[in-house]
């Protein structure tokens, strides 16, 4: 628990710390009329109160990314909170920030405008078609799982089963969330889902005190602890802990979402505590739920809580421990055993509310960055339209796929994480030129980015779901990606500014 307490104060002062100097090395300026303001159109330039724009941000960014992602990184080991805690302020949220107040500061662009104005028209294209893809992916995972979570819960209380039904309700919930303006629907209800989620993660903070249980410290080693699990053939830390835990560390995801919020923050003041702040609640949240996780698997908290019926399935079922109380279980039996039935609402919101307004904001997102590429106005609905339902077709055949394929999440999940981080990966190299280019101190998302792409790299190296290769060819392809985009990085930046070093105050060439 010390490691845990040390954790969340060193979350907080590096809101309060670096947060501050990552703000004064981008230069906010108050006097600038925000996109919301001068661009305001009644449906996706519209500006809200702070504490929604917050709120909203906060949900786009976690959803159950921080619960499910910590739950299961937390089988890694203590290295665990060392990702959260530096990864989160120095990584995550210093992406998060900077990618959002870029987009403010360019009257509200989506992310492959960001990338392509600094990393060039074909990076611009390849981004287009990643960001589209991978959104439209999102929003297709993030129905049939939590539809599939309603079904099993009407059917234990009435017996009701119908799957299709609640794909069918969530999926026009999508269309009308999409479609709407954001102040309608989204402005509404997700800061109510939002409180819920952090009031959960608080209500389980405020057990872990009162119970203060002896929990592993970073002191004790940093091994992977996944043998401990029963988990057969366990990913080595580097490069598997990196993408397991996106959401709560850094996630490109994010770049996509803060967007929206830009076109509705009413001050660029705002920007540290909207998009800095809600990656450093997110990393709480995350931080919560691994030291959960912690308790739950390696002190076998689950027979405290557990109902003995439940201890009776998990001996009968053959299944290891970490196979029978996947991180939805985990969630929900934590919850019930702690906080009882008020908990278990709260559970619900979690593991059903929380994906399906990440789906509803994936899409929109994407509806926007087409109709951005296009140049299509979105004040009209026919125009909203227009954009919306090819995407809405790609979802529901991507859906069709996946009930056709009951094994098909998991796999779908597995790719989402990697393309996830490599979006992150052009995102910090766009910003490392952006802040390059207005001589600002590049190196706080150079370091980041160097690091997520030799993480990237290696991962689709050695996975055994990419190529398989034996983990030293993987290491040493992924070290040499991450020197060879440095390198040439470098040789931008002087061919750039070495003519301006070689002239003197009148453009003369100086020998």
């Amino acid at each position: 628990m010390i490691t845990f307490l040390v954790s969340l104060i060193a979350l907080v002062l590096g809101f309060l710390i670096y947060g501050k100097f990552v703000e004064k090395v981008f230069g906010p300026d108050e006097k600038r009329i925000a996109p919301a303001v001068r661009k305001a159109d009644g449906v996706d330039f519209i500006a809200l109160p702070t504490w929604k724009v917050f709120m909203i941000q906060f949900l786009n960014i976690a959803g159950t990314g921080p619960i499910f992602g910590a739950i299961m990184g937390m089988w890694f080991g203590m290295s665990a909170y060392l990702w959260i805690v530096l990864g989160c302020i120095f990584a995550g949220a210093t992406h998060d920030y900077l990618s959002g107040m870029i987009s403010v500061r360019k009257g509200g662009i989506g992310l492959p405008d960001i990338v392509g104005q600094y990393l060039g028209k074909s990076m611009r294209r390849l981004m287009l078609c990643f960001a589209v893809l991978l959104l439209i992916l999102v929003g297709a995972v993030f129905v049939s799982a939590p539809a599939s979570l309603i079904n099993n819960m009407v059917m234990s209380v009435g017996g009701f089963d119908n799957m299709l039904l609640w794909i069918c309700v969530i999926f026009v919930y999508y269309i009308i969330a999409t479609m709407m303006p954001i102040d309608k629907i989204i402005g509404k209800i997700y800061p109510l889902f939002a409180i819920s989620l952090l009031f959960m993660a608080v209500a389980l903070m405020v057990v872990l005190f009162v119970k203060w249980p002896a929990l592993p410290e970073v002191w004790d080693g940093l091994d992977n602890m996944g043998s401990q699990l029963d988990i057969k053939n366990p990913d080595p830390i580097f490069p598997a802990l990196f993408i397991t835990i996106a959401c709560g560390a850094i996630s490109g995801f994010h770049a996509t979402q803060s967007p929206l919020m830009a076109r509705c923050m009413k001050s660029e003041k705002l920007g540290r505590p909207v998009f800095y702040g809600s990656m450093i609640t997110e990393g709480l949240v995350a931080l919560i739920w691994a030291t959960v996780s912690s308790w739950f698997f390696y002190y076998e908290g689950w027979r405290e809580i557990c109902t003995p019926e439940m201890i009776a399935q998990f001996g009968a079922s053959g299944k290891t421990v970490t196979q029978f109380f996947a991180a939805p279980k985990v969630v929900m039996t934590v919850c019930e055993g702690w906080l009882g039935t008020f908990g278990g609402i709260l559970a619900v919101l979690g593991v059903v509310a929380a994906p399906i307004t990440s789906g509803d904001t994936a899409l929109r997102s994407c509806r926007l960055i087409v109709a951005d590429a296009l140049r299509i106005d979105q004040r009209p609905v026919m125009k909203r339209l227009m954009v919306s339902i090819p995407l809405f077709c790609v979802a529901v055949g991507i859906l069709v796929w996946q009930m056709d394929n009951p094994d098909s999440f998991n796999t779908i999940w597995k790719y989402f994480g990697w393309a996830n981080q490599t979006l992150s990966v052009f995102t910090l190299w766009a910003i490392t030129v952006y802040l390059a280019l207005k001589r600002k101190f590049y190196v706080i998302t150079m370091i980041p980015a160097i690091f997520m792409t030799c993480v990237c790299t290696t991962f689709l190296c050695v996975s055994k779901d990419a190529l398989g290769l034996p983990s030293e060819i993987g290491y040493v392809v992924g070290l040499l990606t991450a020197i060879v985009c440095t390198v040439n990085f470098f040789v931008w930046y002087n061919k750039k500014f070495m003519v301006e070093l070689k002239t003197n105050k009148y453009g003369e060439r100086i020998r």
